[in-house]
């Protein structure tokens, strides 16, 4: 029987921080997968003081406490996929991308690069987009930026086309650039791979602003490679599971809404 079990739950390690609220970072990553039907481990990265509103302040791990868990983790279960998060510090980045570089066989990586909040607020400071650039998309299957993320990880364009093949040149397999924050009319989400556009994916904006969305698809990504999906799909697959879980949203506060995760979780636990 625990043969079985295992094989149905995938493991996924996330690296991410700490939300109080609950609505992203580690949390938003623990309801995704387990709601995708994978098991969730976890490594934390950074606290931060943070609200539906916006981020307040962040607080990195030492990166040897971050080395511990993550250790931990890889040496005790059979982890199928990595998703990475807010890091908080070069530092942390920089001992994230030692851990991942010396996995052989490599694992699939799904990366977010959580450089900011919803509201606004920092969570990673500015020499993360170097280590990133140079250390971890060298080593990513699928990175998932939003049009803000990707014109600070590339080289000043505003371009989107542009920042999605220089993301592909710095040697990940696929970015998906997110455009939930990108003016007016529907949300037009583009997959880059073979160093060109793939794929435009086209979904009807909904009204208001939610609190942990780009962790959430991040995460379902991440879940359905671990579940045996070529990452092409997974990131359509993913797209249609963080509209739906948007749409199902809930609000708690008169700040951002919250994703309702677990509202289709059956259709993954078969």
């Amino acid at each position: 029987m625990g043969s079985d079990m295992q094989r149905e739950r995938p493991v996924v390690l996330t690296l991410a921080g700490h939300d109080p609220v609950g609505g992203a970072g580690q949390q938003a990553d623990i309801e995704t997968i387990r709601a995708m039907g994978c098991h969730p481990a976890s490594a934390l990265t950074c606290l931060t003081v943070q609200d539906t509103h916006d981020v307040h302040e962040v607080r990195p791990l030492e990166p040897a406490w971050v080395r511990r868990q993550v250790e931990a983790v890889l040496t005790d279960l059979p982890v199928a996929v990595i998703k990475i998060g807010a890091l908080g510090s070069a530092a942390v980045a920089r001992t994230v991308a030692d851990l991942v570089g010396a996995r052989s066989p490599p694992l699939p990586l799904v990366l977010d690069p959580v450089l900011a909040a919803g509201g606004g607020g920092r969570l990673s400071m500015d020499p993360v987009v170097s280590v990133l650039r140079e250390r971890l998309i060298p080593l990513t299957t699928l990175v998932t930026p939003n049009i803000p993320e990707a014109r600070e990880l590339c080289s000043g364009t505003d371009d989107v086309d542009a920042c999605g093949r220089e993301l592909l040149a710095l040697g990940c397999e696929y970015a998906l650039i997110t455009g939930a924050d990108d003016g007016e009319g529907d949300v037009l989400n583009r997959l880059y791979a073979e160093g060109r556009l793939l794929q435009v994916a086209r979904w009807p904006r909904l009204p208001g602003r939610y609190h942990g969305s780009g962790c959430t698809l991040a995460s379902a990504v991440a879940a359905l490679i671990a579940r045996g999906m070529a990452p092409r799909d997974a990131s359509q697959e993913a797209q249609r599971y963080v509209w739906d879980t948007l749409e199902a949203g809930y609000r708690l506060s008169d700040g951002q809404m919250l994703p309702d995760r677990f509202f289709w979780a059956a259709e993954y636990e078969a």
